[in-house]
C-alpha cells in the first residue's frame, strides 16, 4: 500500500476542537456506554461503506482513517490515546466515508450508534465534544473535497449543477473532476467504460458507476436510506426538510416522539438556496440557507430523528394510521403527520425555459452557481428578500448583477436593510417594470430579451446566467383532495378552516381544528405550504415546533 500525507489541512486553531483528546474522566464516563475491544496490528474495524458505523474511543494504541482508492490509501488522519472516531454520518447510520484500521496493538472502547445517541443526548459535557468534533469533521472534509464519491461532470451540464446541488446541500464530500478542463479525465473515463455522452457520472467508493443518475439513484448507491426501517410505525411523518419540517423534527424528537422526516432532495428546502441570511435571531454576521438546515439536521439526528430521501409521494387518508406511499412502493404507517413540503418559484413562461434549466437558468443562488458565473453579467429576477439576498452575494463574485422587478420597486417587498445594500453596490442595476420576454442558446443559454412594460423598449443581452426567484407556488399536488386547500392551492388550517369546509371535509370530531391542524384529524401543515403563513425562515421554524404541542395532544386523544 502507498500512504500520503493528512488529507485534512486543518489550522492550529481548529486542531483541538476537530480532534479534542479527551480527559481520563470522561473516558470513563463513555466507557460505561461501550464495551472494551483489544485490537491486533493491521485490524480493520471498519471498511469503507460499511453499514452500522460503530463510535471508537482509543484507550491505547492509534487507529488509521484511510480512503481506500485501487491497490493504494490515502491516509486522512490518525486518532492516538484519548480522541474519538466518527463524523456526522455516525449519528445517522449512513455507509462508512473511510476505512478505519489499527496501526498498532491496542484497546479501543466500542460504542453502537443507540449508545452514541444515548451518551450525546444524557452527558451534556461530552455531547458537546462529540457534536462539534463530528460537525466539524464534516465541514473539512466538504471543504477539500474527501469522500467516497467522485463525479466527472461538465460546466455546462445540467444534470452535473443538479449532482453538485445534491450532494452540497446533503453535506456529503466528494471529488469533482471537470470533463473540459482536466486532461487525465479520459484516462478515469476509459477505467470504467464511460463515454462522454453518459455525463455526468458517479462513482461510488471507486466500484460502483452511475451514468446521469437521478438524485435518486446517488441517495441509493450512498446508501441514505438503508438504516430506515420504512414499515415501521411512527408517532410522527414530516413531509418536507425544510426550516419548518427540520424544527418539527428537532423539537419532536427531543420530546421523545418516534419521529421520520420524508424528503424529496435535501435539507433547507427554499431557504437552503440563500446565500445569506442577515435578519435571522441569533446570527448577527447572517448564516447561509445550507448551513442552517445543515446544523438543524445534525441536532434533529442528535435526538434520534430520521431522513429519508424519496421520490413521489402519496398521502392514503381514509382512514388511520394514515399511509404515507413513497415512488418504491414502501407504504410508510403515522399517527400523526406534520406537511412541510414548502413552495417553489413560480416559472416564467417563456418557450425555451425547460431547456436552459440547469445550464443558465437557476433557482438558487449558492457557492455551486456563482462558481459557473465569476467575472460575467448575471440576473436575477425578483423583488423579495431571497432575490435581494441573491443579487448582494452574486455582485460579489461578478461584473454586473442586473435586478429585474415588475413593479415599481423594492419598497413594499424588501427588508430594508437589503435594499440599502443594493442601493450601496455599484456592480448592482435596478430594473423595475421590466420582465424577461425570450431566451435563447444552443445547449446552454447565451442571450436574453427583456422589456420595459412601462415605456415598452426591449433590449437583447450576452448574458448566459439568469436567476429566478419570484413569486411561490405551493407543493400540494400530490395530496389528491386529502386536505382542503384555499384558491392558490396553499393547505387550509386551523381557524382558516370555515363551517362549510370542515362540513365538506368530514371533519369527524366533536373538538374544532387546532392551530395548524388541517381538515383532516392529526395532520398539519407548517410553513410556506400553509395558507397564510409569513414567508419568513423565523415564522416556519416557529410554526414547526408550535405543531409538535398539538401532535402530542392528537397523540393522547
Amino acid at each position: 500500500m502507498s500512504h500520503v500525507n493528512r488529507g485534512l489541512p486543518l489550522s492550529n486553531s481548529r486542531t483541538e476542537q476537530i480532534f479534542p483528546t479527551l480527559t481520563p474522566a470522561q473516558i470513563r464516563r463513555i466507557a460505561t456506554h461501550g464495551r472494551m475491544r483489544v485490537l491486533r496490528p493491521g485490524e480493520v474495524l471498519v471498511e469503507q461503506g460499511d453499514n452500522a458505523v460503530p463510535f471508537f474511543v482509543v484507550v491505547s494504541g492509534e487507529l488509521e482513517v484511510l480512503r481506500p482508492s485501487g491497490a493504494d490509501e490515502t491516509l486522512v488522519t490518525v486518532h492516538a490515546p484519548g480522541q474519538f472516531t466518527g463524523e456526522v454520518s455516525t449519528l445517522s447510520g449512513r455507509r462508512a466515508l473511510f476505512r478505519l484500521r489499527a496501526a498498532i496493538a491496542g484497546e479501543v472502547i466500542e460504542l453502537d450508534r443507540q449508545h452514541l445517541l444515548a451518551l450525546v443526548q444524557t452527558d451534556a459535557e461530552l455531547g458537546e465534544i462529540v457534536m462539534r468534533a463530528f460537525i466539524l469533521r464534516r465541514v473539512e472534509l466538504v471543504a477539500v473535497g474527501l469522500g467516497d464519491v467522485v463525479l466527472v461532470g461538465s460546466t455546462h451540464s445540467a444534470g452535473t449543477l443538479r449532482i453538485k446541488e445534491f450532494l452540497m446541500r446533503n453535506g456529503h464530500p466528494y471529488s469533482y473532476i471537470d470533463l473540459e478542463h482536466d486532461p487525465e479525465v479520459q484516462n478515469l473515463l476509459d477505467g470504467f467504460h464511460v463515454t462522454p455522452s453518459d455525463i455526468p457520472v458517479v462513482i461510488c467508493r471507486g466500484k460502483l458507476v452511475l451514468r446521469n443518475p437521478t438524485n435518486q439513484q446517488v441517495a441509493d448507491c450512498l446508501g441514505f436510506n438503508e438504516t430506515i426501517d420504512q414499515a415501521q410505525m411512527r408517532d410522527l411523518v414530516i413531509l418536507g426538510a425544510g426550516p419548518a419540517g427540520l424544527a418539527a423534527a428537532v423539537y419532536g424528537a427531543s420530546e421523545g416522539l418516534d419521529v421520520l422526516m420524508l424528503e424529496t432532495n435535501s435539507p433547507g428546502g427554499q431557504a437552503g438556496s440563500s446565500s445569506k441570511i442577515e435578519n435571522y435571531l441569533g446570527f448577527p454576521t447572517g448564516i447561509s440557507g445550507r448551513e442552517l438546515a445543515g446544523r438543524a439536521y445534525t441536532q434533529a439526528e442528535k435526538f434520534g430523528a430520521q431522513m429519508l430521501i424519496v421520490r413521489g409521494t402519496r398521502l392514503t387518508c381514509e382512514r388511520k394510521p394514515y399511509l404515507v406511499e413513497v415512488e418504491s412502493g414502501a407504504r410508510i404507517p403515522a399517527r400523526t403527520i406534520v406537511i412541510a413540503t414548502g413552495a417553489e418559484y413560480r416559472k416564467p413562461p417563456l418557450k425555451n425555459l425547460s431547456r436552459f434549466e440547469g445550464a443558465g437558468i437557476y433557482y438558487g443562488a449558492t457557492f455551486v452557481e456563482a462558481q459557473l458565473c465569476t467575472g460575467e453579467e448575471v440576473i436575477v429576477v425578483g423583488g423579495g428578500n431571497s432575490a435581494g439576498q441573491a443579487a448582494v452575494f452574486l455582485a460579489g463574485t461578478t461584473k454586473r448583477v442586473h435586478l429585474l422587478v415588475r413593479s415599481a420597486g423594492l419598497a413594499d417587498t424588501m427588508s430594508r436593510y437589503l435594499i440599502r445594500r443594493i442601493e450601496e453596490t455599484p456592480t448592482i442595476v435596478l430594473r423595475p417594470h421590466t420582465e424577461i420576454i425570450a431566451l435563447d442558446g444552443g445547449g446552454y443559454l447565451e442571450s436574453v430579451r427583456w422589456r420595459n412594460n412601462e415605456t415598452g423598449q426591449t433590449e437583447e443581452h450576452k448574458i448566459r446566467h439568469v436567476f429566478v426567484m419570484a413569486g411561490a407556488a405551493p407543493n400540494t399536488r400530490w395530496l389528491d383532495g386529502c386536505v382542503t386547500l384555499d384558491a392558490k392551492g396553499f393547505i387550509k388550517t386551523g381557524p382558516i378552516l370555515s363551517p362549510e369546509d370542515l362540513s365538506a371535509a368530514h371533519w369527524p370530531l366533536a373538538r374544532p381544528p387546532y392551530l395548524l391542524e388541517t381538515s383532516l384529524p392529526g395532520v398539519f401543515a407548517v410553513g410556506d405550504v400553509r395558507g397564510g403563513s409569513i414567508k419568513r425562515v423565523a415564522s416556519a421554524v416557529g410554526e414547526g415546533s408550535i405543531a409538535i404541542s398539538f401532535v402530542h395532544q392528537v397523540l393522547q386523544e
